[in-house]
Formats: C-alpha cells, sequence, structure tokens
C-alpha cells in the first residue's frame, strides 16, 4: 500500500486544480470535504477515501483509487480517482439547466449604447 498524501497536494497531482497553491486555498475555505467531512490542506488521504470537491460550476463526488505526490499527465490522473454515479448524474442535469437558462435568458450581441441605456433606465423606472 503506498503512503498517505495530503489532500491539496492529491488534488493538484489529480488535475483539479492548476496550482497547488489554488488547491490549498479551495480546501482552506471549507469546500472540499473528506468522507463528509471538511478538512485543512494538511489531512492525508490514501485509497478507499470519497472526497466532494469544487470544479468550475460543478461539485465532483469522487472515490481514491490511488494516491500520488507527483503531478501526472491526464491520463495517468484520472486513473487516481473514480467519480460517483450520482456525481455524474448530478453534473449532467446541472449541465442541462444551465443550457436551458441560457436559452431562456439570451445576452445581447452588443452592450447598450448611451441612448439605449437612458431607454432602458426610463423602461425600469414606469
Amino acid at each position: 500500500m503506498s503512503e498517505p498524501v495530503r489532500i491539496d497536494k492529491w488534488l493538484w497531482a489529480a488535475r483539479f486544480y492548476k496550482t497547488r497553491a489554488l488547491a490549498r486555498q479551495v480546501v482552506q475555505s471549507g469546500k472540499v470535504t473528506i468522507d463528509g467531512q471538511r478538512c485543512k490542506p494538511s489531512k492525508t488521504i490514501s485509497a478507499g477515501h470519497v472526497i466532494k470537491a469544487p470544479r468550475g460550476h460543478d461539485i465532483y463526488e469522487v472515490e481514491v483509487l490511488a494516491v500520488s505526490e507527483r503531478r501526472l499527465g491526464a491520463p495517468e490522473a484520472q486513473a487516481l480517482y473514480a467519480e460517483t454515479p450520482e456525481s455524474v448524474a448530478r453534473r449532467e442535469k446541472e449541465a442541462e439547466l444551465r443550457k436551458m437558462n441560457a436559452l431562456y435568458n439570451p445576452h445581447p450581441d452588443h452592450k447598450p449604447d448611451k441612448k439605449e441605456r437612458r431607454d432602458l433606465i426610463k423602461f425600469k423606472n414606469q
């Protein structure tokens, strides 16, 4: 069995975050949990732990399969963990909701100019 590794180091090695400092900051802010408990960056993990960590808009729930202190290539890094089926389903559902929301709230092609801003303010104040 391999040696336990710090959670911030593992998240960096598994390519959840671009830098180790960023991984440490996310763990310190209380957004990462190990087996349902918040942790500190110095918390050690080993194979079998379940980790919840934010990544972009999504929250990943993964089971640790292996540990590494070195940052690996993407295919090797993905072999360090397995995402739970519930997490995959939740992420897909949230992505679909984001797409639906984008359809109902389209972004304009350009920023309003001075006249358009005045018209918007006038309309909102009616």
